[in-house]
């Protein structure tokens, strides 16, 4: 039985906004049905990048399957500033999926990362701050970002009030 090629991993390392976009872009790229995302204020300046939220968009209408799910700390300066990925959230809820840390020991968590369905991964070790690492392919490391996320995802409460119009 042949086995799909395993893909060449390459090393993602990021300084400045437009290195951590290049990342993440590569990262959605490669992404085929679902991403992870864990951010603190849905990263003003990438995630709401044009190129970053048509690359979201193309994952998001990817077929049958598709799931984005965004753990994000304060929803509230995305809605406040009308961050461009909120109206494609809005119209694709049953693709996209917000949810907010409840627990103090999850809301004290300093990093930032993004997981695709490739075994790819970003991670930011201060949210706040360009500089970051990661690998296109890194299944080890992926998996301990996804058990994490996941952990942290069952205890989160839904954002209630990025839902269109409030419902």
């Amino acid at each position: 039985m042949n086995q799909p090629p395993r893909p060449e991993p390459r090393r993602l390392e990021c300084a400045t906004r437009e290195q951590a976009l290049a990342a993440v872009l590569d990262l959605l790229a490669a992404a085929r049905h679902g991403l992870r995302i864990y951010t603190r204020e849905l990263d003003p300046g990438l995630l709401d990048a044009e190129a970053c939220v048509e690359a979201l968009r193309r994952v998001a209408i990817s077929g049958r399957g598709a799931d984005i799910r965004i753990l994000v700390h304060d929803p509230r300066p995305a809605q406040r500033d009308g961050h461009r990925l909120l109206p494609l959230a809005q119209r694709l809820p049953s693709v996209f999926q917000l949810r907010s840390p409840m627990e103090p020991g999850d809301r004290d968590y300093a990093s930032a990362f993004l997981l695709n369905d490739a075994s790819g991964y970003l991670c930011r070790t201060l949210a706040d701050r360009w500089e970051g690492e990661g690998s296109t392919w890194a299944p080890g490391r992926h998996a301990q970002f996804a058990a994490y996320f996941d952990q942290v995802w069952e205890r989160s409460a839904p954002c209630t009030e990025l839902r269109a119009l409030g419902l």
